[in-house]
């Protein structure tokens, strides 16, 4: 009878614990001032984690816990979700996402404009390629989950990728076989929890691809669920055209499209956002499924090498330095660059923001022009010459237009940048400060100092609206059952620091940060946790 009673007892409390009537938790968040990522208002009330899940929600002043958080005065929400990242394999180099996870960021999506670390053959040496060859998503996957992580990755299928893989970094349309190869590449991935596809139309082999091949993959993307991200073929004087290849695309695959990194660039062309925007809406109002991210800068950042025609970027390294060098090419790659300065307004309005030579990093093209007595053009060829992956950053986009897209209810708040930190090899370079400072820019300048949205609104933007709009379970919203995943910040003092001459600074006012339950960032400094893992759709 004494064992019968023993075990009786056991399986008691384990059905207690089951039915969550055990009153003892790892955590309580108490006195907080709680936004559930639903858009919805704040409500006061506390927050209990048991092991990597909200075990409870409500008053739970008479429960115990091993750790009792007061978050009087803070906002407590979901962890943030980069819906377009490109920190990638940045995590083999350091798992500790600093830049990220140090502004609240516990997911990101990654695999953007067109470029993943998978699938991709060993030999791939076109300048496109990844450091970090993968043959699938999940071997990419095992890697990232066995060398850990601090923050969590979904990740999408660079188009880019299946194109190289099939047929090479070549201007060609492809046959008919090469493109089923490319459609049956595609399918593999997302059997294997890969979260769509992303293209990058301005970048090669992307800028290579009919609107008729991208239908075509988009197509395996609605079959299975699958969401389409474009880095779109234009974002200046076509960028209206561009808007509606991809509502096209959208409209007739059926997949859900996401527009990535929403803007319009170069001063002659900012009124053409309020067409886009237009475009937009009317295709949502026509049941179509698009929505958009946007970063909260007036400038972007990418390869220097966007100075040269698509056509001369296709190939391998050698083969875009062999265009650059050859006479012949002179004059229409000179063309074309200065076209784009006389478009974004100047010389100085290009920042040099990394490259292996350090005297022409943090430098404007009109800087490193007065140096050397180079044109502006040939001075980019020199820097190319020395580095054919040097960065750049544009300021090209205005604060009006910023404002007014951040505020359309389609529009996400991403970062459009890696994960980086202050020391190490990801403290190389002048870095974009959107990695250390999208979502706090956004809580600081844009909710409370300007008012563009309200904070509600904002939170949305950054967790539940992107959990749904790339169907990842349980994240993005404070319920009971819901991974773990919460930043705990104050509302009067959150902001970003880092700044274009200074990009490696943290921000300010986000105290704690949780993913799936583990303490990842207390009072503001990294606990060194690894807690994140390779996120699988299924």
């Amino acid at each position: 009878m004494k064992y019968r009673s023993f075990y009786g007892g056991v399986i008691i409390m384990l059905m207690l614990t089951l039915l969550g009537c055990n009153d003892h938790y790892d955590i309580i968040i108490a006195n907080g001032t709680v936004l559930d990522g639903s858009g919805g208002k704040a409500k006061q009330t506390d927050i209990a984690i048991r092991g990597d899940k909200i075990a409870a929600m409500g008053d739970l002043s008479r429960k115990n816990a091993n750790l009792r958080i007061d978050a009087e005065n803070r906002v407590v929400s979901p962890g943030f979700i980069d819906p377009h990242s490109h920190t990638d394999t940045k995590l083999l180099i350091n798992p500790k996402a600093e830049s990220k996870v140090r502004q609240g960021v516990t997911t990101e999506v990654t695999g953007n404009c067109g470029y993943s670390p998978f699938p991709q053959k060993a030999g791939d040496k076109s300048m496109w390629s990844s450091a970090n060859a993968y043959p699938d998503y999940k071997s990419y996957c095992d890697t990232l989950d066995k060398h850990g992580t601090a923050i969590n990755q979904a990740s999408l299928v660079g188009h880019g990728n299946l194109r190289r893989y099939v047929m090479g970094n070549v201007d060609a349309d492809p046959t008919a076989e090469q493109l089923e190869t490319m459609k049956k590449l595609l399918e593999e991935q997302l059997e294997q929890g890969a979260w769509g596809m992303s293209t990058g139309l301005e970048y090669a082999p992307g800028s290579f691809a009919s609107t008729e091949e991208l239908i075509a993959l988009a197509k395996v993307l609605k079959d299975h669920n699958a969401i389409y991200a474009t880095h779109m073929r234009n974002e200046d004087a076509e960028l209206v055209e561009a808007v509606e290849e991809a509502i096209r695309i959208g409209r007739e695959s059926g997949a859900r499209v996401q527009i990535s990194h929403f803007k319009a660039c170069n001063q002659p062309y900012w009124p053409l956002i309020d067409t886009a925007i237009a475009r937009i809406r009317a295709a949502r109002e026509e049941g179509l499924d698009i929505t958009a991210d946007r970063y909260p800068y007036n400038a972007y950042n990418t390869s220097l090498a966007v100075f040269l025609p698509s056509w001369a970027r296709a190939g391998s390294d050698e083969d875009v330095i062999a265009r650059l060098r050859d006479p012949e090419n002179d004059a229409e790659f000179r063309e074309y660059a200065e076209n784009k300065f006389k478009n974004i307004g100047g010389h100085d309005r290009f920042l040099i923001s990394d490259c292996s030579n350090p005297r022409r990093a943090d430098k404007t093209v009109a800087e490193g022009m007065r140096e050397t007595g180079l044109s502006g053009y040939d001075y980019v060829k020199k820097v190319l010459l020395e580095d054919i992956h040097a960065d750049m950053i544009g300021f090209a986009m205005d604060e009006d237009n910023l404002k007014k897209v951040l505020k359309e209810d389609f529009v996400m708040v991403c970062s459009d940048a890696s994960a980086y930190a202050p020391y190490g090899e990801l403290g190389k370079g002048k870095q974009h400060p959107r990695a250390y400072g999208s979502n706090v820019r956004v809580l600081g300048k844009y909710v409370r100092e300007e008012n563009v949205m309200d904070l509600p609104a904002a939170v949305y933007k950054m967790s539940g609206q992107v959990a749904d709009v790339f169907g990842i379970p349980r994240r993005g919203f404070l319920k009971k059952g819901y991974f773990a995943d919460i930043v705990i910040f104050d509302p009067e003092t959150v902001i970003d620091k880092a700044t274009y001459t200074d990009p490696h600074q943290y921000p300010e006012g986000i105290d704690y940060v949780f993913v799936s339950g583990i303490l990842t960032v207390s009072n503001g400094r990294h606990t060194g946790v690894s807690a994140g893992k390779a996120l699988r759709k299924k």
